[in-house]
């Protein structure tokens, strides 16, 4: 069976379980995890797609304690499965109001759609974590090789409107792949709080979790 749900470690009651909705993206980012393995601690993580609402619901619900956070985070952009996000978090919230949900995100959702996600969202998830990557277009598509024009800009656009939508909203970068691209890790941090949001620099993991 494929993975929907996972968790980091092999934790037998993990605080934090992950749901992984979908392997399409609209980035190829040069240190993109699902470059160098198949799986997450065991978990294997790619898969078609083809799957239904109570196949997520199942697989969260072998996890015992019920977790306290939900993240949507695999190996795609889990905004490309919206609807599908959307009913997992509306199922979330009727029969779990007390989790925390998180997405981690590229920040293509607006430009993918052509409409406001962050507003759509704005009552179901409590969090996104937008994936910033540079402080400048020519470094992002050169690490994030995006498949859409005029993706870095686009990318702040959509952490402005999700702070405008009073999401809690991190904007992030990967440092410590020096040797393959240099990030100005505090301008980007100077960008993330011109935009209303927090700053997180993650470190590389040479081979993952």
């Amino acid at each position: 069976m494929y993975t929907l749900v996972y968790s980091i470690n092999n934790e037998p009651s993990p605080k934090t379980v992950y749901v992984n909705l979908t392997n399409a993206c609209t980035n190829s980012c040069i240190f993109c995890l699902r470059n160098q393995k198949d799986d997450v601690c065991g978990a294997e993580m790619w898969h078609d797609d083809e799957y239904t609402l109570e196949d997520i619901i199942n697989q969260f619900n072998t996890y015992s304690p019920t977790p306290s956070e939900v993240v949507f985070c695999g190996y795609g952009e889990p905004f490309l499965r919206r609807e599908m996000m959307k009913a997992f978090c509306k199922y979330l919230k009727k029969n779990h109001p007390e989790i925390k949900i998180r997405v981690n995100t590229n920040g293509h959702a607006n430009a993918i759609f052509k409409t406001n996600v962050a507003e759509e969202f704005k009552e179901l998830i409590d969090a996104v974590s937008i994936s910033l990557n540079a402080a400048n277009k020519k470094d992002y598509d050169e690490i994030c090789k995006p498949k859409i024009p005029d993706a870095y800009d686009e990318v702040k656009k959509f952490i402005k409107a999700c702070v405008n939508a009073n999401i809690d909203v991190t904007a992030s970068i990967v440092t410590g792949f020096d040797k393959i691209h240099y990030i100005d890790a505090q301008e980007c941090e100077t960008i993330a709080h011109s935009l209303g949001a927090k700053f997180r620099n993650r470190e590389f993991i040479e081979n993952g979790y």
